[in-house]
């Protein structure tokens, strides 16, 4: 498979676990990069009071990130190399979905927005709660956790809400802890690698406003507001694992390309003649057969991506591409998340969208991510840890 070389020496290269022997002396950077999102419990509690204070407000004002306005025009290359066998993890439950495509299809319950800050702004993209360990996972674009335009550390203060409606978190906010992606996007932003996997704390739910006191305000350690001489705190309880609430999605790689998908996710942007056919409100569905050849974009460094025909805008960047979706269990496997935008026409309307090959590169980063630990935030008594 493609990507990017650097030599490593010393204590590095001993302890470099996917690293590959090359020609000489030199060896390959790990195909996988990890940094941390909220290290500890303070931070994952800070990160939470931020969005929930003053009734979500900070949710309510998130717009869509769309770091590739335009999109880039795609050109078609040869046929996918798997780099291995194909192989698949089941879906929470580890039932097998039965695959259809009726007219009517129900939206999974594992999809919802990521939050998070960039440049002082409030963005959001799409995402879906996909199987492991520890169901505490989410898989979404490797640029909606790392920012490839100042190739800096994770995004900040970084949540999955899976579910999000108009400052509503029906199953809770889930605070990001660990975020695993391919070396070679979040040092070199290739987007044949943009996809990312990050652990998250069991979510955070929230049981009311209450009016209290000036010092019982000033002792609480949740989200809280005041307005004049009115102080208001908001009550939370842990709500659990994420995949125990909305289950987890199954997740396949080095598969045969031009079979069907569903592709799920929030658009939101504009074309790029301005009209605007969604509102980024509601998850949308498209589904079709995907391309059995590569597309290639020099500027995004792009050799490898799948493509899928659709109309699909910004706002929808990290939502899954689901093969054997069924819209009974409303389950299937992640063999993909939308990466780019493509108008092959040129006519400023998007008409294609891509996504990465998952590989066995994908596999090993996802195995890392799947079998991490991340834990709780609030105590048995709705208390926040700090």
């Amino acid at each position: 498979m493609k990507h990017s070389l650097l030599p490593l020496g010393g204590a590095a290269a001993a302890t470099a676990l996917l690293a590959t022997t090359l020609t000489g002396t030199a060896q390959a950077a790990p195909d996988w990069a990890t940094d941390p999102m909220a290290r500890n419990n303070s931070s994952a509690v800070s990160v939470i009071d931020f969005w929930a204070a003053s009734n979500f407000a900070a949710l309510k004002r998130a717009t869509v990130y769309n770091p590739d306005p335009g999109g880039p025009k795609m050109k078609v290359g040869g046929g996918f190399s798997p780099d291995g066998r194909p192989g698949t993890v089941g879906p929470t439950g580890s039932e097998k979905p039965t695959p259809s495509l009726a007219k009517n299809v129900n939206l999974p319950k594992t999809i919802g927005k990521v939050f998070f800050v960039v440049n002082g702004q409030y963005r959001w993209c799409s995402a879906t709660s996909i199987q492991g360990k520890y169901r505490n996972l989410v898989a979404t674009a490797g640029h909606c956790v790392y920012d490839p335009g100042s190739n800096s550390d994770t995004l900040d203060k970084w949540v999955f809400v899976p579910g999000y409606y108009q400052g509503k978190t029906p199953w809770g906010i889930y605070v990001g802890k660990s975020a695993w992606t391919h070396y070679d996007f979040a040092n070199y932003e290739d987007y044949d690698k943009d996809y990312a996997f990050v652990t998250v704390y069991n979510g955070v739910a929230f049981n009311g406003v209450k009016q209290v006191t000036k010092s019982e305000y000033n002792g609480f350690s949740g989200p809280k507001w005041s307005r004049g001489s009115h102080y208001y705190i908001l009550l939370s309880k842990d709500v659990g694992r994420l995949g125990d609430n909305v289950g987890g999605q199954g997740f396949t790689w080095n598969q045969k390309t031009g079979k069907t998908v569903y592709v799920f996710g929030y658009p939101a942007a504009p074309h790029p003649d301005g009209d605007r056919p969604y509102s980024g409100v509601t998850p949308k569905y498209v589904y079709g057969k995907t391309s059995g050849k590569e597309y290639v974009s020099a500027a995004e460094k792009v050799e490898e991506h799948v493509g899928l025909k659709g109309a699909f805008t910004p706002g929808a960047d990290g939502g899954p591409w689901i093969s054997q979706y069924s819209s009974s269990r409303r389950l299937g496997y992640v063999n993909g998340v939308t990466s780019l935008f493509g108008d092959q026409d040129q006519n400023d309307r998007y008409d294609l969208i891509t996504s990465p090959y998952f590989d066995g590169e994908t596999a090993e980063i996802y195995r890392k991510a799947a079998g991490v630990w991340s834990g709780r935030i609030v105590g048995p008594n709705g208390e926040l840890y700090k």
